[in-house]
C-alpha cells in the first residue's frame, strides 16, 4: 500500500509537537484543529469531549493530559483557551475524530504508531508501512513471552511492573478496526470486527458480552481487561461491568494477516 502509517520527520503533526526541556512531549489542541479538517474549534470539542471521558474510563486523570492553556492571538483577537495534550490524549483525540475526515485517518496513524514507538523505543525510526509497524508490534509481544518465561526468577514488584508493561500493548476492538481499516483492502468497523472474529472462533457472546476463548488468550492474541464498578440508579445499588476484551500487538498483526491486508500479500 502506499499510504504511511507513520509520518515521516516532516508530518504536519510532528510539526507541531512541543518538546519540552523536561522530555514531555505537548500538543496545542488548537493546532491539532485544522490538522485533523475541523474549523471550528465548537465541532473540535465532539472528539474532545469524548477522549476526555475515555481517559477518565481508563482510570487516568483527564487534568493532567489535557492540560488547560491559553493560545496567543498574535494580535488578531483575544488569546483562546485552548489544552496543551500529551501524547496518549493526543492519539485519543485522533481515534475520537470524524472517520469521514481523511484528515483524521492521517492523525489517527500518526499517533497509534508514535505512541507505542516513543513509549517503547524513543530513538527507533518510526515506520514506514502497514506492514513495517504491525511486525514491530509483533515482535514486542514476542520479547514479553520472553520475559514472561524468566517470572519465576523476579521479585514481585517487578513482576507487577511486567504486567503493566503488558497492559499497554493492548488495544480495544474499537481501536484495532481503525488501525486495521487504514488498509484499503480492509474496511471494517467495531460491530464488524467483533461479528468476524465470533465467526472465526476469537471471541464467543454470553448474555451480551463478548468473551475470549481461552485458546487465543493463551496464544497472546487476546486478553481481558477489568471495568471499574459503577452505581446502578434503577438497582439501586453497586455493579460491577463485565471485562472488556483487548487485542494485543500480536493479535492485531494476525487479524491483518486474517483480513487479507494487502502489505502482508505483496510480501508474500
Amino acid at each position: 500500500m502506499s499510504a504511511h502509517l507513520a509520518a515521516a520527520p516532516t508530518s504536519p503533526f510532528e510539526a507541531i509537537r512541543q518538546a519540552h526541556p523536561s522530555g514531555a512531549e505537548r500538543w496545542s489542541a488548537r493546532d491539532l484543529m485544522p490538522l485533523m479538517g475541523y474549523s471550528s474549534w465548537q465541532n473540535f470539542q465532539v472528539p474532545m469531549d469524548r477522549a476526555k471521558k475515555a481517559c477518565e474510563n481508563q482510570g487516568l486523570d483527564p487534568d493532567r493530559n489535557f492540560m488547560g492553556s491559553r493560545k496567543v492571538s498574535g494580535g488578531r483577537g483575544p488569546d483562546q483557551f485552548d489544552y496543551l495534550l500529551t501524547r496518549f490524549a493526543a492519539y485519543l483525540v485522533a481515534m475520537n475524530g470524524d472517520p469521514n475526515k481523511p484528515a483524521v485517518a492521517a492523525a489517527q496513524a500518526y499517533f497509534a504508531v508514535r505512541t507505542r514507538e516513543a513509549e517503547l523505543h524513543p530513538s527507533r525510526a518510526l515506520p514506514q508501512s502497514y506492514a513495517e509497524a504491525l511486525r514491530a508490534l509483533a515482535d514486542e509481544s514476542e520479547a514479553h513471552e520472553l520475559a514472561k518465561a524468566r517470572i519465576g526468577e523476579l521479585e514481585p514488584p517487578a513482576k507487577a511492573w511486567l504486567h503493566l508493561v503488558d497492559a499497554a500493548g493492548d488495544y480495544s476492538v474499537a481501536d484495532t478496526a481503525k488501525m486495521l481499516s487504514r488498509d484499503p483492502a480492509i474496511q471494517i468497523g467495531q460491530n464488524g470486527l467483533f461479528r468476524f472474529m465470533g465467526k472465526h472462533r476469537w471471541l464467543y457472546e454470553r448474555r451480551g458480552d463478548w468473551h475470549p476463548y481461552q485458546d487465543k488468550v493463551d496464544a497472546g492474541l487476546l486478553t481481558m481487561r477489568a471495568n471499574p464498578p459503577y452505581w446502578n440508579d434503577r438497582l439501586g445499588r453497586e455493579q460491577v461491568p463485565a471485562p472488556t476484551v483487548r487485542v494485543t500487538a500480536k493479535g492485531l498483526h494476525k487479524l491483518y494477516a486474517e483480513l487479507g491486508g494487502t502489505d502482508l500479500n505483496e510480501e508474500a
